[in-house]
């Protein structure tokens, strides 16, 4: 299989290396799940379109989600340092695609440590990053910060600026209660730089949703530079 390819790492291999992968086409319809908690990863994901969320997943069923992928990344990496099971649930927020390998063949290219493995650690650095602001932000920030922040990042990983949210979506991706989200989501539409309906979002001022986030948006996507 030869590119161009749209994933970060993907037009970074060279030619033997994506041979070596046996890479395959998959649809990835929202609400996918490509890590469940417990489970064997069987497949690594290069995205070539769609955003992807990872969560920590809790007893009572409830979860949290700690970090978002793109096209910059790939999912499934928690097989390669040897885990047997996911510790984490990684599904598709927002539908797309992506080129499949299966986990035996990742791990045997990230063995003769190359650009492959280096390319696999920066971006499971790139996802520690994340999470651990994520942690820091949920501790700090208010409401109206968390969720700028949050539509940002998922703007940069979706070409359209149109995000096929609820409320509902937000209030799990931030970790709040629906009528709170409701009310802050509100406000921004107030303010004129968001735009909603039941399960769209709509962007419409980048920067003043920029000035409204707190710091940790532009850490986070800093690092991913």
């Amino acid at each position: 299989m030869n590119g161009p390819f749209r994933n970060g790492l993907l037009h970074r291999f060279d030619p033997k290396t994506i041979a070596r992968l046996e890479l395959r086409r998959v649809e990835l319809p929202a609400k996918h799940e490509i890590e469940i908690p417990g489970r064997r990863v069987d497949e690594l994901v290069f995205l070539e379109d769609g955003v992807a969320s990872m969560t920590t997943c809790f007893h009572d069923g409830g979860g949290a989600e700690i970090a978002l992928a793109g096209i910059e990344s790939v999912l499934g990496t928690s097989a390669l340092p040897g885990f047997k099971k996911s510790p984490n649930r990684v599904f598709m927020r927002v539908a797309g695609y992506g080129y499949a390998t299966q986990t035996p063949m990742a791990q045997e290219e990230f063995n003769r440590c190359g650009v492959f493995q280096d390319l696999i650690l920066h971006c499971n650095q790139a996802l520690f990053v994340q999470a651990a602001q994520t942690a820091a932000c949920n501790s700090r920030h208010s409401t109206q910060q968390r969720l700028s922040r949050w539509l940002l990042l998922c703007a940069d990983r979706n070409v359209d600026r149109i995000l096929p949210f609820s409320h509902d979506d937000l209030a799990e991706m931030i970790g709040a209660r629906r009528s709170t989200v409701t009310v802050v989501a509100g406000k921004l539409k107030r303010l004129g730089v968001i735009e909603y309906t039941r399960s769209k979002i709509k962007i419409l001022d980048r920067p003043g949703l920029e000035r409204i986030s707190c710091e940790c948006y532009a850490t986070v996507r800093d690092h991913l530079q």
